[in-house]
């Protein structure tokens, strides 16, 4: 890095606790995803000038783990499963509800940065299908007007955590 180069400050630090073998760049991913929420180009590039390494190289491990984001990821993730089980017994209304709930397609984020929606082929709870998970919370044998519930709750607590009272969804 020159003197004069803009570095995200949080990256700084975590750079800062960091070594700069190329063995140290997964730990860093996680790392300054942790800290700034997901891998903006610029970060990858920081990362790839400290290691010494092409960004292609960064950018080449990065997209082959799910783990890392390159977009801003809402503050809760929403899953809905796709599975066969999930989808015989309604997940498609399911999936169709929040679509048009949150006005997001899969693998979107809501312009508030309140929710990511997201499919997944399967949750490993077949018996309580269909299911759909907020973060690392389950909700089974769902209807669409459950998952609206759910998801209304989740609003709620978001508006209650806002000084002014309102999300950027205007609800």
């Amino acid at each position: 890095m020159e003197a004069g180069d803009c570095m995200h400050p949080a990256l700084m630090e975590v750079l800062a606790r960091h070594g700069t073998d190329r063995s140290d760049l997964i730990p860093i991913l996680q790392d300054a995803q942790a800290a700034i929420g997901y891998l903006p180009k610029d970060v990858m590039a920081d990362i790839a000038r400290h290691l010494n390494v092409p960004e292609a190289a960064v950018f080449g491990v990065a997209s082959f783990y799910a783990q890392f984001y390159f977009e801003a990821q809402g503050k809760h993730r929403v899953r809905v499963c796709r599975g066969t089980a999930c989808h015989v017994r309604g997940s498609a209304q399911v999936r169709r509800l929040i679509e048009s709930k949150l006005k997001v397609k899969e693998g979107q984020t809501t312009p508030d940065l309140l929710f990511t929606y997201e499919t997944v082929a399967c949750v490993g709870c077949c018996a309580l299908s269909p299911v759909m998970m907020v973060d690392d919370k389950y909700f089974g044998r769902l209807t669409p007007e459950q998952a609206d519930a759910v998801i209304d709750d989740y609003m709620r607590q978001a508006r209650a955590e806002e000084p002014n009272g309102t999300t950027a969804l205007g609800r």
